[in-house]
């Protein structure tokens, strides 16, 4: 086995610290998804050196927001629930 895992990353408290996670969790090579939950994203966060770190890793974020639709891929309750039990691990920021 090569150790490299299917990672969601559930971003409900801090966003800025869940994009950090996420990007960081690439390096290790992890197949990482990450799913803003809670509020939307501002203008601050997604102007910030974490959101060029998620570009950089190739990490498309995903949204339950309405809020962000047209702006992120929304996840309704059945595809958040698909995530969850198709990852091997969770991170909830």
């Amino acid at each position: 086995m090569n150790g490299k895992k299917n990672i969601l990353v559930l971003a409900r408290r801090d966003h800025l610290e869940a994009m950090r996670v996420a990007a960081g969790m690439t390096i290790f090579g992890h197949q990482v998804r990450l799913v803003f939950m809670a509020h939307p994203v501002t203008e601050e966060t997604g102007g910030s050196e974490q959101a060029e770190l998620l570009e950089l890793a190739g990490i498309e974020p995903e949204s339950t927001l309405s809020e962000m639709e047209g702006l992120l891929p929304l996840l309704d309750n059945a595809a958040l629930a698909a995530a969850i039990e198709q990852a091997e691990l969770v991170v909830n920021l």
